[in-house]
């Protein structure tokens, strides 16, 4: 089948849950970091997603899940997504059963349906090679039984990624190297992460995946039985449009990532290298990395003031004046202020965590 026939039958799948975490104060859980604007450039990170697609993908074949607190702000912002495609889960369960539920709803539309995939909280630099690589993937997924993965190429010996070790080559797909998945790593430690990075062999697992929808139920079935005959369940019974269903039956499914569930076991499974200038900004420290600095490597409002202070991470409306402090993120809302070292920004969602605890519930 030409590629543009087959592009014909791409459905794109935008994960758009989360729990408002890392970016604490500035995310909430009804204000997630895909739905922060201004924070990460321009517009939102769930806008920029869909609009980085929409030139392979149209709007009447792409769909969101999220959850029930975003469901009425994520309409809202993308008004060219039919409403029912934008699916509320009832409950978090990872991404295995959203993709099988996914897979469910695209089939009963589509026989030849196929799924792209995408996170939608990331940054991509470079759109054309995105597009690029995606079209390759689903040229190569369209082959029954084909998961293909989108891995991004190691900038840095980063530990708190995913890894895929490269396996055998196989005829290349639209212009694209195109590889065996020898094997998942989860989060080496720092040391590992570098022998990764230097060895041209491994690549960072960014949560880009393509596979007929046909495909993923196939082994949804065959390495998890019991979500599969739960999502057929939901099916046979309105599907994810069915609120009453959905409320009696997702809720109780297994909760396990879909690298867990299937792509670590499944025999088919394929990955295309790309250079995309990809980040997943997953920490204040990430967004004090992408912003200008100052002459001393602050990252400030105009109207601030950094004495004899060096690497901060300044964002406040009201006059903020620093005097000899270093690697500081300094971040005020109109109801918090968080103060932590830049280098520990990953622990946030710890310190959020406790406030859970707490029974602080107008801080989450």
């Amino acid at each position: 089948m030409p590629c543009d026939s087959i592009f014909n039958h791409a459905y794109a799948v935008i994960l758009a849950g989360g729990s408002g975490t890392r970016f604490w104060p500035a995310s909430r859980r009804r204000r997630p970091k895909h739905l922060l604007e201004g924070i990460f450039g321009a517009g939102t990170l769930l806008h920029r997603t869909v609009e980085r697609i929409r030139p392979l993908i149209p709007a009447d074949r792409t769909y969101v899940f999220t959850n029930t607190l975003l469901k009425k702000p994520i309409a809202k912002l993308l008004r060219g997504i039919p409403s029912r495609q934008i699916v509320a889960e009832p409950a978090a369960r990872n991404t295995a059963p959203s993709l099988g539920l996914a897979a469910h709803e695209i089939l009963q539309r589509d026989p030849q349906g196929i799924m792209v995939v995408l996170p939608s909280d990331h940054l991509i630099a470079k759109p054309g090679v995105f597009r690029s690589v995606i079209r390759a993937a689903v040229q190569a997924a369209s082959v029954d039984g084909r998961s293909v993965l989108v891995g991004l190429k190691p900038s840095s010996a980063h530990s708190g990624f995913g890894y895929i070790r490269l396996g055998a080559e196989i005829p290349e797909a639209g212009g694209h190297h195109i590889f065996r998945v020898q094997s998942f790593i989860e989060k080496p430690s720092a040391e590992v992460a570098g022998q990764y990075a230097a060895s041209g062999e491994y690549l960072w697992n960014g949560g880009m995946f393509v596979w007929r929808a046909s495909t993923l139920l196939a082994n949804l079935a065959q390495f998890k039985p019991k979500i599969a005959r739960a999502l057929e369940r939901i099916a046979a019974g309105g599907g994810a449009s069915s609120t009453s269903t959905m409320a009696r039956i997702y809720p109780k499914t297994e909760k396990i990532s879909i690298d867990y569930a299937v792509a670590e076991h499944a025999d088919e499974v394929y990955v295309i290298p790309a250079d995309m200038g990809w980040s997943d900004v997953g920490s204040w420290s990430e967004v004090y990395a992408l912003r200008r600095k100052d002459s001393d490597r602050n990252v400030r409002p105009r109207r601030s003031l950094c004495y004899e202070s060096q690497g901060n991470l300044i964002m406040a409306d009201k006059f903020v004046a620093a005097v000899d402090v270093q690697d500081l993120v300094i971040i005020e809302t109109a109801d918090a202020i968080l103060l932590a070292n830049r280098n520990r920004a990953q622990d946030v969602g710890k310190a959020v965590a406790e406030m859970e605890k707490k029974g602080w519930k107008d801080l989450l």
